[in-house]
């Protein structure tokens, strides 16, 4: 799958938010197993010891866990999927929202706009 990154952001980061999206897509469900560190590492073309902190940051977070001689799984705290879900959104909307006022858009505006392209009225 040999991923391609993103200069002007750490490796293990865009790694994280790849599984993360995964997981809030529902392409990784709950309680689903993880491939394993040297799997995943040579699947996305990078070093074993990048991805060993992805996993390690992940299970910090309670994203995943590890279960000795077993692997490292998606939580099954629908709870945790879902508040992720949600500061997922937070951060978007707030992206969204600035870099719209950087360009002049009052978020009236915008909210309009989004309105009315949902209706598929462009």
């Amino acid at each position: 799958m040999m991923m391609d990154f993103l200069p002007d952001k750490p490796i293990y980061q865009q790694l994280m938010d790849r599984i993360i999206g995964d997981i809030i897509r529902g392409s990784l469900m709950p309680g689903e197993k993880l491939p394993s560190v040297r799997d995943y590492a040579v699947q996305a073309g990078v070093n074993a010891n990048t991805m060993q902190r992805v996993y390690k940051e992940l299970e910090q977070m309670e994203i995943t866990e590890t279960k000795r001689g077993q692997g490292s799984f998606v939580t099954e705290d629908i709870r945790k999927i879902s508040g992720l879900r949600d500061e997922m959104k937070e951060q978007l909307i707030a992206s969204f929202i600035q870099n719209s006022e950087a360009l002049g858009f009052t978020t009236v505006e915008m909210v309009d706009y989004l309105t009315k392209r949902g209706a598929g009225n462009d």
